[in-house]
């Protein structure tokens, strides 16, 4: 299976689905993009984590902020994405901004968690109003919130707090049992 292929599946397994820039970042990091010092700006990284803590907080496992899950996002923009992509998901930032001084004459990082919660549930209801839309085309920028919560999924499944606290996880994992019993409430597997 090949890294693509595997994280379709982990995509599955979390119930999203992963947009095609993702998948074509993670085929294999090879952006031509001049790097984008605005992504390193402390404001972004900030705001990065608090959204990213906000889909995955912290309860009795470790939430995306203990996974440093900004520093993936800002590491992948970089690394992996086009310089267009790059620039959607600072321009998105700046209008989860605009939605938080509008609802709550705020900054987003100055929020509490329900009000966090109350904007990026706007957002993401706006999000999937674009891409449910009927004259949808193929060549369509992906809604920038789509790139956040699928790094940020990505970001937390595969560091080491979410692999070993949120996810079932065998370090060397031994022969292969097809049939392994499942009961209500166990943790799916990281490797």
């Amino acid at each position: 299976m090949n890294r693509r292929d595997a994280i379709k599946n982990v995509a599955i397994l979390l119930g999203s689905a992963i947009s095609a820039s993702t998948l074509a970042a993670l085929e294999g990091c090879k952006s031509s993009a001049p790097k984008n010092y605005a992504l390193q700006a402390p404001e972004t990284k900030s705001i990065l984590a608090e959204i990213a803590e906000t889909i995955i907080p912290e309860t009795d496992t470790p939430g995306a902020k203990a996974a440093k899950v900004e520093e993936f996002i800002v590491t992948m923009m970089s690394d992996c994405y086009e310089q267009k992509d790059q620039q959607l998901l600072l321009d998105g930032l700046k209008k989860v901004d605009e939605a938080s001084d509008k609802q709550y004459r705020k900054k987003f990082v100055d929020l509490s968690p329900e009000e966090k919660t109350a904007v990026l549930t706007e957002i993401d209801k706006e999000r999937v109003a674009y891409n449910k839309r009927e004259n949808k085309q193929n060549e369509d920028p992906t809604h920038y919130f789509q790139y956040i919560k699928e790094l940020t999924l990505l970001g937390y499944f595969t560091s080491e707090p979410g692999a070993t606290k949120a996810l079932r996880y065998v370090a060397v994992p031994g022969k292969y049992e097809g049939c392994v019993p499942y009961k209500k409430g166990d943790k799916a597997w990281a490797t």
